[in-house]
């Protein structure tokens, strides 16, 4: 039994310095889409770091300073199986799983809290895979009906008072952070209430909230894979997130962050955080490639994909492209919750200390994505809604219903993506409900496949050679 890990933020993106001027769409009417020009992000300067320190940061870091007291933790879970364990941590830290970190309050009370490896690492057969987004983590309970009752178990004032101080947080998200389907991602309305209890210029928590709150049922998304970083000028599926990246990345512990100088504290560290991130590139694909067909496919790619996706290779390189929404035509309930109902995030962000040297900027659509190591970072799309590239590059075989596997999935070489069971109806009709949980029901609003219907016009042999090439990437 693990610890269930809290949504964190995702990665906010802000400035070092003064910006050029950029562009700013919304927010929009009600019923029109997005404007219908690219635009490419452009770079800003990033803070160095050193990346031996950020990794150490990552693992064993009070990055997110309220927990549940360690003796409840440990009554309710113990210690970790070795295979869910991280090299290079540290005291009651290498006993824990790599979703959870151990740290002391000034209290002086040892607690356990969630860590951003919970979204954003997956445990494989070979161990625990840093930057691979975990698409099979079931936030689907109410995690806040243990956050009230560990507080029964707290042995002393102190530690009911660390119970206290996190699971108000705790229960404050729950009911907006809760999706139905496992593994996507609550991230988005996880920010949103988070700042909408915090006043943006102390960062002080208030039990009520001080703007409005988002809708209750969270937008889903996919976690991308983290070794994308190094390429990107703006964060996040819309491109929203702009400037110093390593702030944007600590904006992840709004948990408990409830003071400008705790922020302060934490944001020293992250340009090392942001240094490891920038290190880490994807895993190698681990079945053999046809090479000569892989060519050919490199010839499609080049012809079809790269003005979008960029090159790769010795010479690579990546457009940062945000295509308009009318043009990509994918599931438009993300874009519409950072650029239209997410305006209250947005002007939250931008005055607050996270804003001091950054911003928020709503675009007109979604970013086209790198694609390094795609083969391993099934299901494809925002809110990973197609199960493999082969049907993401044939809009005809994406499954209207299909089960999610309950941990990564098993391989498919030929479609390149999950081996994945299709059914014939959605959640509604679905009586069980371990399986209704694990249904992908593409009818549903945010959860729809439609969209980036591009290589619709490519012939099966050139989708052949192109699934090849991208097993190289």
């Amino acid at each position: 039994m693990r610890f269930p890990p809290l949504l964190w933020t995702g990665l906010f993106a802000l400035v070092l310095e003064a910006s050029p001027p950029e562009p700013f769409w919304g927010p929009l009417p009600m019923g029109t889409s997005a404007r219908s020009e690219r635009f490419s992000i452009p770079a800003e300067p990033q803070r160095s770091g050193d990346p031996k320190a950020g990794y150490d940061t990552l693992v064993n870091g009070s990055y997110v300073s309220c927990g549940v007291p360690g003796s409840i933790y440990r009554m309710a879970f113990g210690d970790a199986p070795p295979s869910r364990r991280l090299k290079g941590r540290r005291g009651h830290n290498a006993k824990l799983s790599y979703d959870v970190t151990s740290l002391k309050t000034p209290r002086g009370v040892e607690v356990v809290t969630a860590n951003c490896l919970g979204c954003h690492a997956t445990p494989t057969r070979d161990g625990v895979l840093i930057g691979l987004g975990n698409a099979s983590l079931d936030l689907t309970e109410d995690f806040s009906t243990f956050a009230t009752a560990a507080g029964l178990l707290a042995k002393n004032g102190a530690e009911l008072a660390e119970w206290w101080r996190w699971s108000s947080r705790v229960r404050a998200v729950g009911p907006y952070t809760q999706p139905d389907t496992l593994g996507v991602n609550s991230a988005d309305n996880l920010a949103a209430v988070l700042a909408a209890h915090r006043d943006p210029e102390t960062l002080a928590w208030s039990e009520t909230p001080l703007q409005p709150l988002p809708p209750r049922e969270p937008v889903p998304a996919d976690v991308p894979p983290w070794w994308l970083l190094r390429k990107k000028h703006g964060l996040f599926y819309t491109g929203i997130g702009r400037g110093d990246h390593a702030r944007l990345m600590m904006s992840a512990s709004m948990l408990c962050t409830d003071s400008v100088e705790e922020a302060e504290r934490i944001d020293q560290e992250f340009d090392d955080v942001r240094a490891y991130l920038s290190t880490l590139r994807p895993p190698p694909y681990p079945l053999p490639i046809d090479r000569k067909l892989a060519a050919e496919g490199h010839d499609v790619f080049e012809a079809f994909c790269s003005e979008c996706h960029g090159t790769y290779g010795a010479q690579e390189s990546y457009p940062n492209l945000i295509i308009p929404l009318e043009e990509v035509g994918t599931d438009p309930l993300l874009w519409q919750a950072t650029a239209r109902e997410g305006l209250p995030l947005v002007e939250w962000f931008n005055r607050s200390f996270y804003g001091r040297t950054s911003r928020l900027v709503p675009g007109p659509g979604y970013v086209a994505p790198p694609l390094d190591g795609i083969w391993a970072t099934a299901p494809y799309l925002h809110n990973g809604s197609v199960p493999t590239v082969e049907a993401l590059l044939d809009s005809r075989k994406r499954p209207t219903y299909w089960l999610r596997p309950v941990s990564q999935g098993p391989l498919d070489p030929v479609s390149l993506g999950w081996k994945h069971q299709v059914l014939s109806h959605g959640k509604a009709d679905e009586p069980d409900a371990t399986l209704r949980k694990r249904l992908y029901d593409t009818s549903l609003p945010g959860y729809s496949n439609k969209g980036h219907i591009f290589g619709d016009e490519l012939s099966d042999g050139q989708r052949r050679a192109l699934i090849e090439y991208l097993k190289t990437l």
